[in-house]
């Protein structure tokens, strides 16, 4: 069985995590960013079982559950937080923040 070499499993890895960045870089929408910031964590786990993968160790697949585990919890406490700020400002716009100093 042939396998993908690791070199294009980080690269993709890398050009995720860049249009991940890029994405949370220029949305302005909470949501968007959200989900950009979910597309950072699953390049990370690629790169993780990529190399993984290479050395024939299980480390990158444990490091894969622990990078879903922050994921799950980093969306439930995110969405939280989105419903309560559209609920105070009726917008899911970032820029609408400036507005919480308190």
């Amino acid at each position: 069985m042939a396998s993908v070499p690791m070199e294009h499993g980080l690269l993709l890895a890398g050009i995720l995590f860049g249009l991940g960045f890029l994405g949370v870089l220029v949305r302005r929408n909470i949501v968007f960013m959200l989900m950009c910031v979910e597309i950072m964590l699953n390049a990370a786990a690629l790169a993780f079982v990529a190399a993984g993968s290479r050395w024939a160790q299980p480390d990158g697949q444990v490091m894969f559950i622990f990078i879903l585990t922050v994921a799950a919890a980093e969306v439930a406490v995110g969405l939280a937080l989105v419903l309560q700020f559209y609920r105070g400002f009726r917008t899911v716009d970032m820029d609408a923040a400036d507005r919480m100093r308190g």
